[in-house]
């Protein structure tokens, strides 16, 4: 696999395990590859692309299999298990897009900040209802009113 990635010039940088002594017997493009990925992976950036992997791929994989209890899974088949595993991960994922998104992550910690949110949306289509009813009448501090139906003309511009 090196070896193609090589011949695409691409440097990789993949973590490799320990698989103890290799031969390399009639093998010289696959030993330069795999040295020269060994070579870059003990680098500063190597080393750099190894701690942001382990903070955005291994810390929430060991989340959903610890914290989420998915390492002891009572399901009977493969296909079950791996079934609630894409669905807990859908939910993690939800969460992080929750939290992305508006700040929260978590449906218990929308349970209060959605109250607030509906008391406000009905506060504004109160308010906007009001004003459409009061559409060409003076308001009471002697501004104009709201009107829906405004026409924006476009400024010349200079040619």
């Amino acid at each position: 696999m090196l070896t193609d990635l090589a011949a695409l010039d691409l440097r990789t940088y993949i973590a490799e395990p320990d698989r103890g002594r290799r031969t390399w017997k009639n093998k010289a493009a696959a030993r330069h590859a795999v040295y020269a990925n060994r070579r870059r992976i003990h680098g500063t950036r190597g080393l750099a692309l190894l701690r942001r992997r382990s903070e955005y791929l291994e810390r929430p994989n060991a989340h959903l299999y610890e914290t989420g209890r998915m390492r002891r899974t009572h399901l009977r088949g493969h296909a079950n298990i791996l079934k609630r595993l894409f669905v807990h991960i859908g939910g993690f994922n939800l969460g992080l897009l929750m939290r992305t998104l508006i700040g929260i992550g978590t449906p218990r910690d929308l349970q209060g900040r959605l109250a607030a949110v509906v008391a406000m949306i009905v506060a504004l289509s109160t308010d906007l209802i009001d004003r459409s009813r009061n559409v060409g009448q003076p308001a009471v501090d002697g501004r104009p009113s709201f009107t829906p139906h405004h026409r924006f003309e476009l400024l010349p511009t200079a040619s």
